[in-house]
This record gives C-alpha cells, structure tokens and sequence, in this order.
C-alpha cells in the first residue's frame, strides 16, 4: 500500500497511508524517490526526516516503505571508499549525475560485481557462532578483512572452500541445528542505529600514540577513549584531526566531515589519497573511509553521516582493529538537530537545541571503547569529535554535553594559532581524565620517572602563568633569579617541546621515546641551572650556554640519532653546576 505526503515543511515531511510504518524505516518520498527515515509516528501519520532537497516536492506524491532500517552495506571494498552521509561512493553519483548530487539517485554502497579472492581460517564440520572469523580477503596491501558469521547465525559451517567469490556469492553455510541451513556471504548489512553487540569492554589502559607531544605527554587520550577538540574557527581543529588521522598508531581511520565546508573537505580528498602511511609506506587511503557531508548538502544528512561512521568503525572493531574515528564538526550535526526539532515544533531546550541533544550526543560517544569481540579478540574505537561553538564560547549546549561525555578535553586557544603555535592546544585549559588510568602503562614502557617528569612539566607551566601576572605588573628584571629560571624552563617547554611543525618530515612525528628525552633534557636543564642559582650564579650567566640551542635543535634530530644526541646534551648540562658566580 503506498502513502502519501500530507504536508512538508523543509526536511520533514509527514506521510500518510502508509503500509505497516515503523519507526526509523527507509522510505522512499516523492515522485524522485528522495531517500528519507520514520523519525515519529502519529496515529496514521508518519514524520519522515528526507536526507535529500525536498524543494519542490508537493502534497499527494507518494510514499514508499522500504520496510528496512537504514542500514550500512558492510564488505570488502569499503576502504578507499568516499562515501556520502549516506553511504553512496561520491565516485559513483559522479558518474550517474555529473559534477551536482541529483536528487534520488540510487547506488550501491559496494560493488556487487568486482571477484574477491576469500582463504578460509577454519574447515568444514567447525562450530561457529556470531562473529566467528571462518575466513579472510585481502582488501587492501594493509588491511586484511576478515570474513564474520552473521549476528544471530549459530551451528555448524559447511561448504567452505577457498576462491573468488562476489560480495553476494555463497562463500559458505551455517546448520543451525533446526534443519536449516543459512547462507554466509562476503555481503552484511547492519542498521546504523544499533550498536553492534560485544563480549564485554575492557578499561581504558593502553594509550592512542599520535605522535603529537602535546597531546602524548600532557593530555593522552586511551585507544578507545574519547576526546572533544572544542575551538573557534581557525584555531586549528581540522589541522589536529588531520595530523591524528595520519600519525595516530590505529589499523583504520574514519573520518566524517559532517556540515563541514567544501573547501575542508576538498583537501582532505586531494591530499588523502597522496599521503603514505608512516608505518607502511603505501598510501595513506589504503586503511582509511572518507565520508564526505558538507554544510551545502541537505541538512539531515548529517545525522546519518554520524551513524554511517560509527557503524562502519564497529565492523572493522568487530575483527580486531584498532580504529579511530574523526568527527568534524559535531556541532554541524547538532544544528541538523535543532532544525529537525523546530520543524517538528518541539519544545526547544537551551538556545534552541532539543532537549534531548545530551542523550543523543552521549549514544554516540558511548559506542567507542576497547572490547573483547564476539570473534574472541580485542578491538578499539577511539572517537575524537570536533565541536565548533560559535566565537569560542564553550559555555553553549553542544560543547557542554560534548564535555560531559568525553574524558579528554582539547582545549584550542586562537592566539596560539595566530602565532603559528601548533598543535594550538592550550596547556592550562586542557585537561586528560585518562592519566591515572594510563600511567602504570607509561611507567612500565617508557620510564619509572614518567609520572615524576609529567607533573614537573605541568606545575612549571602554571607556575610560569601566575609569574606572568606579576610581570605585567613590575616588569621582568624585578623578579627574583627563581622566578627567572621558571619563566626560562616553561619557554623551553612551550617552544621547543609542546610546539610541533607538521611540515617537517621529522617533526611532524615523534616516537614516544624521544618526547620523554626531550623532556627530560628540559627538566633536567632546569634542575641544574637552579643547583647553580643557589650558589650565586645569576640566569643573565646561563643565557649564552650552547646546550639551549642543542636542546631547541633536538625536535629536528632523527629518531635513529637521538640517544647519542640525547647524552651529549646531557653531559653538557652537567657542566653547568661548574659555572662560578661573578664576582662583584
């Protein structure tokens, strides 16, 4: 029986007649067949949020029911991939449509006709279960798929053999033990608002190395933890992304520009595909999914596009990765949100959002974690979303229930981007909730001084903004030597540690091993210069010595030539409990 559309009101569209609605069920709206999703249900009437331009549709055109959830097609073939809000390839509407997405334009997320070449992992008479690994494609040169039994699948496998099979071929059979037999395909499909199901989830205790100082030694973040990068435009929120997205030790990444502008997303899709992985040299886009929304496509797609990610990120957790999951800007899919909720003239809550806006932002956070899989591994999601509250003020709604929910908190300050400092994380806003959690981990891999070394660093940052205050007030050359050497330290830490060039090739990326060199060369800098200040010796001495440059230098060093470096730089700090006070 087909509806049909009672009345219109931007992106929402109210449908009647139609057959069996149920909620979040994909219907097809209008005579172009717009692809839309059941939000609310009203006696006969079904609301229906269209993610794609509705201008032009009118009262009376039908409405189909799809009579499924919106769902994600979950195969080989999704890396590489440059997906919409909805997960159509951009590549293929291109070449349907020409350079303009046309309205209802119906690809398939996968290609259904390319051959797989599938090993099987297990052998016939095998029991398995949901998730149970019975075979692998190599998808990429980095990423191996691995091929799972289906959700609610249970028995015995038969049929398995090794070849080239389609996305939709029968690769395989599950007796389930009622005489029946299903059929495993390389081809899942999984609704984008359930999350997919899991053994347990395990505690936040081994740390996302990134490579970024900042965010490494001061504010780490879990492999399958949260993270919210609040900021003011131009204060470098997709530059942080970027950098994680390539440097960041996951198998996967999945990024969503959501609402973002064209002009971001353009280079994200023209420098993707050029870059190559650090760790294995091929490029870049073979272990990473785009999906692509700009703020000039339709408005409710955004909601999708977050769900699409977060549902393709768990089936790549689901066989044992590590992925990380970039969301940019979250604060776009929260004004989706609060258009929707207008149109449906709901109460609003504060400055208009939905009242419900912490719950839905928290259900998609949630999702993230490190767990034991149904395959009998360990998997990872680490979602770090962007929120762009307008002029900066993080006291709006959206960066509010963001902080609620999130256990990392980069705060990113506009004057240090406007002075070329990045990562343009502020050291005094900024805060890590993973620190306890991780510090056994940074004890036992990197130094038994780690814990020691992280709060000197940060007391000497405070201490120097307290400082600051008062020289305002009296002028650097009245503060006592002790106040100097704190100053001192802190630039040091601030310019030649915590500052970090992406453009140079050996800056861009440090090893865990060597931030902890270098700060302790710092540290150690300072704690010998502070031996001297207490014998008389004055900081106008210490300015000149040549280990201020060997320690500004050290960022540039290779990784290969670090420790030889490091213990030259050591030994000339030594020397400087030898200095003698002038005399007067």
């Amino acid at each position: 029986m087909e509806g049909k559309i009672f009345r219109v009101s931007g992106p929402v569209v109210i449908a009647e007649g139609l057959d069996n609605p149920k909620m979040y069920d994909v219907v097809k709206v209008g005579n172009s067949g717009l692809i839309g999703e059941i939000i609310k249900l009203d006696k006969a009437q079904a609301i229906i949020q269209v993610y794609e331009d509705t201008s032009g549709i009118k009262p009376g055109e039908p409405v189909e029911n799809t009579h499924r959830q919106l769902s994600v097609m979950l195969g080989p073939g999704l890396i590489g991939s440059i997906y919409d809000g909805i997960q159509r390839p951009l590549d293929k509407i291109m070449s349907k449509s020409g350079d303009f997405i046309a309205r209802g334009v119906e690809v398939e997320a996968l290609d259904t006709s390319k051959k797989w070449h599938f090993t099987p992992l297990m052998k016939d008479g095998d029991d398995v279960t949901s998730g149970s690994i019975i075979g692998e494609v190599e998808e990429t040169e980095i990423i191996k798929h691995k091929v799972m039994v289906p959700y609610g699948v249970a028995g015995v496998i038969k049929g398995l053999k090794e070849g080239d099979y389609t996305i939709k071929e029968k690769i395989a059979s599950v007796a389930d033990g009622q005489k029946k037999n299903i059929d495993v395909t390389l081809l899942q499909y999984w609704p984008v608002r359930m999350p997919r199901p899991v053994v347990d989830k395990l505690p936040p205790d081994i740390p996302l190395i990134t490579g970024q100082r900042v965010i490494d030694t001061l504010f780490p973040v879990a492999k399958g933890g949260t993270a919210a990068v609040p900021g003011p435009f131009g204060s470098g929120k997709t530059v942080i992304q970027h950098q994680l997205s390539k440097w960041s030790d996951s198998d996967i990444v999945i990024y969503v520009g959501c609402g973002e502008r064209g002009n971001e997303m353009t280079e994200i899709l023209s420098t993707f595909p050029e870059l190559n992985d650090p760790k294995s040299g091929k490029p870049l886009m073979q272990r990473t999914i785009l999906i692509a929304n700009t703020s000039n496509m339709p408005v409710a797609a955004r909601e999708a596009s977050i769900y699409t990610g977060i549902t393709l990120a768990e089936y790549y957790r689901d066989m044992g990765y590590n992925v990380a999951l970039m969301a940019d800007s979250t604060s776009r899919w929260a004004e989706a949100l609060r258009e929707i909720s207008g149109r449906l003239e709901e109460m609003p809550g504060e400055e208009g959002y939905p009242a419900y806006l912490g719950r839905k932002i928290a259900e998609f956070y949630e999702r993230a974690g490190r767990v034991n899989v149904m395959s009998g591994g360990t998997g990872s999601i680490t979602a770090i979303g962007a929120v762009s509250p307008p002029g900066g003020d993080i006291s709006e709604p959206v960066s509010q229930n963001t902080l609620r929910v999130t256990r990392v908190f980069w705060a990113l300050d506009a004057s240090l981007a406007n002075s070329r400092h990045f990562p343009s994380i502020n050291w005094l806003n900024s805060y890590s909730l993973y620190i306890d959690d991780l510090k056994s981990w940074y004890l036992k891999n990197v130094s038994e001084e780690w814990a020691e070394l992280y709060q000197k660093a940060m007391s000497t940052l405070q201490k120097e903004a307290e400082i600051n205050e008062i020289v305002q007030l009296v002028g650097y050359d009245a503060l006592p030597e002790a106040d100097k050497l704190i100053l001192d330290i802190a630039k040091s830490i601030r310019e030649d540690f915590l500052q970090q060039s992406a453009f140079d090739e050996v800056d861009a990326y440090t090893s865990i091993r060597k931030q902890y060199v270098m700060l302790k060369s710092i540290l150690a800098l300072g704690d010998e210069e502070e031996i001297a200040l207490s014998k008389g010796v004055t900081m106008e001495q210490t300015a000149d010595l040549d280990v201020r440059q060997k320690i500004a230098k050290m960022k540039f060093v290779k990784e290969e030539s670090v420790e030889q470096y490091y213990e030259d730089i050591m030994s000339s700090i030594s020397k400087i409990r030898s200095i003698e006070p002038e005399k007067k």
